[in-house]
């Protein structure tokens, strides 16, 4: 029996704004991460009838999202991962020297640097910082997910948070302590 317009529609609606988070931040893009929300509720629409509960089409939705994005991702030949020495060469943006003694001015700079830094981890580990702080999936639950070792997860864990610790300290000194 095919599911009623009203259910999938209460199914998007609940879920729209985790999944196109998730493809905004693993792809960086929001065009594409558009794109692949759209094809992770396209999939969720053919496989709702074999999704048992609430929390099983979140894992799902999480899964399908994380998969499309990847593979959005390798379609668009994204630019090789910088490392933390070319962040020493990147000059600092006039919005964030201007706001820098503004509350919220400051925390829109703080905010759109850190993003950057996010989008310039190896997909690996943004997809894996990206599920655990946004998502708050315990490293289990990532590696379940993911189809990975547990030890594999925390892996990519602990370097991503260490790579993004590095370049923060280089280019965000304004703001660390």
């Amino acid at each position: 029996m095919a599911m009623e317009a009203v259910e999938f529609r209460r199914l998007v609606e609940t879920h729209q704004r985790m999944v196109f988070s998730l493809a905004l931040r693993v792809t960086g893009e929001y065009g594409t991460a558009e794109e692949v929300a759209q094809d992770a509720f396209l999939e969720l629409y053919r496989a709702v009838e074999r999704l048992e509960s609430e929390d099983h089409v979140r894992f799902w939705l999480r899964r399908v999202t994380v998969h499309r994005a990847t593979d959005a991702l390798r379609r668009r030949a994204v630019r090789p991962e910088a490392a933390a020495e070319e962040f020493l060469e990147e000059a600092h943006g006039p919005e964030v020297a201007d706001s820098a003694g503004t509350g919220s001015g400051m925390n829109a700079a703080v905010v759109a640097r850190l993003e950057e830094l996010l989008q310039g981890l190896p997909e690996a580990m943004r997809v894996a910082v990206v599920l655990r702080y946004q998502e708050e999936m315990s490293p289990d639950e990532i590696a379940k997910l993911l189809g990975q070792p547990v030890a594999t997860v925390k892996s990519h864990l602990q370097r991503g948070l260490q790579l993004l610790r590095r370049k923060a300290a280089v280019t965000m000194k304004e703001y660390v302590r």
